[in-house]
């Protein structure tokens, strides 16, 4: 049998082991320094491709920089974009002037017992819009200097409303405010005595009818002022409207206040609800206002200060107050359409005309001539104050 004789020492293997394990990782050294330099030089290249790519966009900014700097009405182009970017912010913070002689015929009374305004002033600064004016009372009759009329004309702030929201055309499509024309050349808010209130929309007018698939023809048209204009209710037509069942076509208003098929008023503050009875074909309808108030405070949204008795410009006895009444901001915001004040005698009120408004005005009353005791003394104001 042939047998293998091992004539290596055991101290030389292990030392040919130990230069094998030596070649290899010299061998991985060298692929790791290699594959280092490829990454460097990799590396390298994107770092110099991106200088260089970054010198040519520098340069070509402050080319296009010296061009721009060199814009002769730069700094107005600058302005105009920053007041453009403002649009959204001022329309949000308008307020419409105007409206004061809407609430203003809602505020003060008229008929026997009447206050007349001798000066006015309107604030719109600050959280709420304010009234302060200096004014008399008038009773109309005997005993004249009445302080009940004053006392009434404080607890109807209470009462005092505004209602504001959109019209739409039958297909339920916002009607531009510029398109809607709601009083007559006197300022008066059209009405219809039995009727309530309406509006005419100048639906032929450039872009006055938001629905582009309606045409004129689809509307009752009438002339007004040489115009071809839409008559729209801005009361609700209960007998007319109401139905039991909805007819595809035709005006509809449900007994919860849901209106559809006809043009009409969208409120943001009344509600409408019928009560159907079996005794009757036309449910009891029932306006609701809660939410917006004239005077959010009601009795204490008015401030009466200095009452004296006077005499008035025909030498009538007439009590003189001034007062301060704070509105809710709502009235004014432009971003409202379509404001209308609120008298709480329950309807809207429609004596907003510019005419009627002058009555409201008047000379301030004189103070009591000395030796005139009548006018100086109790005895003719009913409640016994000064």
């Amino acid at each position: 049998m042939a047998r293998e004789i091992n004539l290596v020492p055991d101290i030389k293997s292990e030392m040919i082991k130990t230069l094998k394990l030596r070649n290899f990782i010299f061998f991985l050294c060298i692929v790791v320094a290699a594959a280092s330099i490829g990454v460097t030089t990799i590396v390298g290249l994107i770092m110099g491709g991106q200088q260089l790519a970054l010198d040519s966009k520098k340069s070509t900014l402050e080319s296009l920089s010296t061009k721009l700097n060199s814009y002769s009405d730069l700094d107005d182009f600058l302005t105009i974009k920053d007041q453009l970017g403002n649009i959204n912010t001022l329309t949000n913070n308008k307020k419409v002037l105007s409206r004061t002689f809407n609430i203003l015929s809602a505020l003060i009374p008229t008929g026997a017992d009447t206050i007349t305004v001798s000066e006015l002033n309107v604030s719109l600064s600050g959280d709420q819009p304010t009234f302060s004016f200096d004014a008399q009372a008038n009773a109309g009759k005997e005993p004249f200097i009445d302080y009940n009329v004053l006392d009434s004309f404080k607890k109807s702030m209470q009462y005092m409303r505004y209602d504001y929201g959109n019209y739409v055309d039958k297909n339920g499509a916002i009607i531009p405010a510029y398109c809607m024309i709601e009083s007559g050349q006197d300022g008066a808010t059209f009405t219809d005595s039995s009727r309530g209130i309406y509006a005419f929309w100048t639906i032929n007018a450039e872009g006055c009818n938001p629905s582009t698939n309606t045409k004129t023809g689809d509307y009752n048209t009438e002339d007004y002022n040489g115009e071809q204009v839409v008559r729209i209710w801005r009361t609700p037509q209960y007998n007319d409207w109401y139905k039991q069942t909805e007819v595809a076509g035709q005006p509809y208003m449900s007994l919860d206040g849901q209106i559809s098929g006809v043009e009409h008023f969208e409120s943001s503050c009344i509600t409408y609800t019928g009560n159907a009875s079996q005794n009757s074909a036309n449910p009891k309808w029932i306006e609701s206002n809660e939410s917006c108030l004239l005077v959010p405070g009601g009795i204490d949204g008015i401030a009466v200060s200095d009452s004296s008795n006077g005499r008035g410009a025909g030498d009538e006895l007439v009590l003189r107050f001034s007062a301060v009444i704070s509105l809710a901001p709502e009235v004014y915001n432009f971003t409202n359409s379509h404001v209308l004040a609120i008298a709480p005698s329950g309807r809207h009120n429609v004596t907003d005309s510019y005419v009627q408004i002058q009555a409201m005005f008047g000379e301030r009353a004189r103070d009591c001539a000395e030796g005139d005791t009548v006018c100086s003394t109790n005895t003719n104001n009913v409640n016994g104050e000064n």
